[in-house]
C-alpha cells in the first residue's frame, strides 16, 4: 500500500513566524507531529511519503502515486484543506482525514472517503482492520481517550528536518481546566494523560539520532497538568539525559499560570533544559476571566506571576484576547499597559473566536449570535459572532493594541524590561551554527540598516552588550521576532 501523508499550508499569522524564519533560512516552525505519529502506526511494509505544504510543494504526481492520501489539519487550515480536497477529487485520489478540524466539524466533510476522528491510537487500527477486510467505513469515531503508553515514537524520517526551526515532542494530552473558548478538553479531555519517562527518553533519543541540536517544543496544551508526575518521574530523568548528552537541546512548552506558584517545578524545568513557556493570560479584566471560566487566572496578581516565571529562567510568551462580553472600552489601554509593564515580549493578542462545539460556541448559538464558521485565525480582524461591544470599536481597539505594543519604541523597551528580570539558566550550552550566524548578520542588514527601527535596534544591541552580555543572542532573536509581528500588522 502506498500512502501520501499531507499537511496543508498555514495562513500567515502570529504563530507562523514566517518573516522571522527567513532569518535562519527555515520554512516552518515545527513538523506535523500528528501525521508523523499516524505514520508510525501504519504497517511497516507500506510505502510512506509525506508532504508538508508549509515547507515544500505538493505535486500532482505525488497524489497520483498514492493509493490513499492521509490528511490532517487544524481549524486555521480550513481554506487550504478545501483547495486540497478539490485537487484530490480532480485527480481521483481517495482521502483519509483526521485531526482537530475534522473531529470538530465532521458534518462539513461528508464527501471525504474516510473520516478517522479522535485520537489515532484508537480509531486508526479500526480503519486498518476494515481496510484489510475490504470494507472500510466512512466514519470512525473514538469512544474514549487513548492510553498514551500505546503512542509510538513519531516517524521522523519522513520529515525534511532542516526546513524547520524546532522539533516537536508530546508528553501529555488533556487539560484540567475548561475555559469556555478553548477546544482542548473537547479534543483531549479534562484528565491529563501522560507518557512514561521511558517513552519520553526514546523520543529524545530519536530526535538526537537525526543530528538535531536546537529547540524542541513539548506540544502539550498544559505541560503541568500532572505536576506530581512531572516532578517525580519526568523532569529529573530529562535533566540527567540532557547532562549526559551535553545539553543538545533547549525546550519550550505551554503551561497554565499557576506554574508561578511552584518554585520547585520551575527549577526542575530549568534544570532539565526548558527556557521558555507559553502562558494564557487572556485578559486583565476579572469579569471577563469569570465569564470565560479562566478560574486559574482569577484573584491573582498576574503581573507578579509573569515576573516570577521569568525570574526563574523561563521566557514567557503570553496569549491575550479581546472581545469578551464583559470587555469595555478601557480594555485596550489595560492590555497595552499590562503587556508593556510585564515585559512579555511575544504577546499573542487576538480577537475572540467561537471555535466549533466549545462551551462558548454553544452559548452563542443559543443566543443566536453566531454569524459564520470560525476561521481559526484570531489576528485577521474578523469575528464569527456578534460581540456586545460595537464591532468597529472592537476592531479599531484591537488594531490599536497590536500596533502600539509592536511599534519599535515600545517593543524594544519591552525587550529591555524582560532582560532586566530574566535569570538565564546556567546549565545550557548554546550550539552555534551557520544559520544562527546568518540570522545575526541578516539582522544587522535588515533591522540595523534597512528598517525604520534601526535606531532602536542599535540601542538594544549596545545596551545588551554592556549590561547583559550573556543574553545578547536572545536579544537579537527577540528583535527578529518583533520584525515578524510588525510585518503581520504593518506597524
Amino acid at each position: 500500500m502506498k500512502i501520501l501523508l499531507v499537511y496543508p499550508e498555514y495562513p500567515d499569522t502570529f504563530w507562523s513566524f514566517k518573516h522571522a524564519l527567513k532569518f535562519i533560512r527555515r520554512k516552518a516552525n515545527n513538523p506535523p507531529l500528528g501525521l508523523l505519529t499516524v505514520a508510525a502506526l501504519l504497517p511497516k511494509d507500506w510505502q510512506l511519503r509525506m508532504v508538508d505544504c508549509n515547507v515544500g510543494r505538493l505535486k500532482d504526481r505525488d497524489i497520483a502515486w498514492a493509493d490513499y492520501v492521509f490528511l490532517s489539519a487544524m481549524n486555521s487550515q480550513r481554506d487550504a484543506v478545501a483547495i486540497l480536497l478539490d485537487r484530490c477529487r480532480r485527480l481521483g485520489a481517495k482521502v483519509v482525514a483526521g485531526g482537530p478540524l475534522f473531529t470538530a466539524d465532521p458534518q462539513d466533510y461528508g464527501r471525504i472517503d474516510h473520516l478517522v476522528l479522535g485520537e489515532a491510537e484508537i480509531t486508526l487500527p479500526r480503519f486498518l482492520d476494515d481496510l484489510r477486510g475490504g470494507h472500510p467505513r466512512h466514519l470512525y469515531q473514538a469512544d474514549g481517550w487513548a492510553d498514551m503508553a500505546a503512542s509510538p515514537v513519531p516517524l521522523l524520517r519522513l520529515a525534511k528536518l532542516k526546513k524547520y526551526a524546532s522539533m516537536s515532542l508530546q508528553y501529555s494530552r488533556g487539560c484540567p481546566y475548561n475555559c469556555d473558548f478553548c477546544d482542548i478538553t473537547l479534543l483531549c479531555g479534562r484528565v491529563p494523560r501522560t507518557k512514561t519517562a521511558l517513552q519520553v527518553l526514546h523520543e529524545l533519543d530519536a530526535i538526537y539520532r537525526t543530528g538535531w541540536r536546537e529547540q524542541v517544543f513539548f506540544t502539550d496544551d498544559n505541560f503541568i497538568g500532572n505536576k506530581a508526575r512531572l516532578k517525580r518521574d519526568i523532569l529529573p530523568v530529562i535533566g540527567r539525559w540532557m547532562a549526559k548528552k551535553r545539553w543538545p537541546f533547549t525546550f519550550m512548552t505551554q503551561a497554565s499560570v499557576e506554574l508561578a506558584d511552584d518554585d520547585e517545578l520551575m527549577a526542575l524545568m530549568v534544570q532539565a533544559g526548558f527556557d521558555s513557556v507559553f502562558v494564557g493570560i487572556e485578559t486583565t479584566d476579572q469579569g471577563s476571566l469569570a465569564e470565560c471560566g479562566k478560574l486559574q487566572n482569577r484573584g491573582r496578581d498576574l503581573m507578579a506571576s509573569v515576573r516570577r516565571i521569568q525570574q526563574a529562567g523561563l521566557l514567557v510568551t503570553g496569549g491575550f484576547i479581546v472581545g469578551f462580553d464583559h470587555d469595555t472600552g478601557s480594555i485596550f489601554d489595560s492590555q497595552i499597559r499590562f503587556i508593556q509593564q510585564s515585559g512579555i515580549t511575544t504577546a499573542m493578542v487576538g480577537l475572540l473566536q467561537a471555535l466549533p462545539k466549545t462551551n462558548l460556541y454553544h452559548r452563542l448559538k443559543r443566543e443566536n449570535r453566531l454569524t459564520t464558521i470560525s476561521s481559526g485565525v484570531n489576528t485577521d480582524f474578523t469575528m464569527n459572532f456578534t460581540p456586545t461591544m460595537n464591532l468597529q470599536d472592537l476592531q479599531s481597539g484591537y488594531k490599536r493594541i497590536v500596533q502600539t505594543i509592536y511599534a519599535p519604541g515600545n517593543y524594544y523597551q519591552r525587550i529591555k524590561t524582560f532582560l532586566r528580570d530574566y535569570r538565564p539558566p546556567r546549565l545550557q550550552h548554546p550550539h552555534l551554527s551557520m544559520d544562527r550566524l546568518f540570522a545575526f548578520v541578516r539582522s544587522i542588514v535588515v533591522l540595523g540598516i534597512w528598517s525604520k527601527e534601526r535606531r532602536q535596534y542599535w540601542g538594544l544591541f549596545f545596551w545588551t552588550i554592556f549590561t547583559r552580555p550573556k543574553l545578547f543572542p536572545m536579544a537579537i532573536t527577540l528583535a527578529i521576532y518583533g520584525y515578524h509581528f510588525r510585518r503581520i500588522f504593518e506597524c
